[in-house]
């Protein structure tokens, strides 16, 4: 293993070297928010992928900017509660309703203790 490779648990990928992982604290129980821009006016949406045994998605809130023109972009905020201590990667796929890849992503590694 490089050092650009992402360990979490028993998974290694390669494919995050290329992408900053960032990394979020948590305890057993409570709750933490990721907070993704997302401009809707383009179709974007954020769209998580993670172990459901080990998170609940408590709230799904999307915060829009103000501004004088017709877009509508602003902050979307995904707040899950932690119920299984570990290390576990979530990842959260851009995606636009007319393409079949997503067009970004990010990378989370989430430790949850005690």
């Amino acid at each position: 293993m490089d050092g650009n490779d992402t360990t979490v648990g028993n998974v290694v990928s390669g494919a995050d070297s290329a992408r900053e992982v960032k990394s979020i604290q948590a305890k057993k129980g409570a709750t933490f928010s990721v907070n993704l821009w997302e401009d809707r006016t383009r179709g974007e949406q954020w769209v998580p992928s993670y172990d459901q045994k080990s998170f609940v998605l408590m709230e799904d809130e999307f915060l829009r900017t103000t501004s004088n023109n017709a877009v509508d972009s602003g902050k979307r905020t995904f707040e899950f509660q932690a119920l299984e201590e570990g290390e576990y990667r979530m990842e959260f796929s851009k995606r636009l309703a007319w393409k079949f890849t997503a067009e970004d992503r990010r990378v989370f590694v989430i430790t949850v203790k005690k």
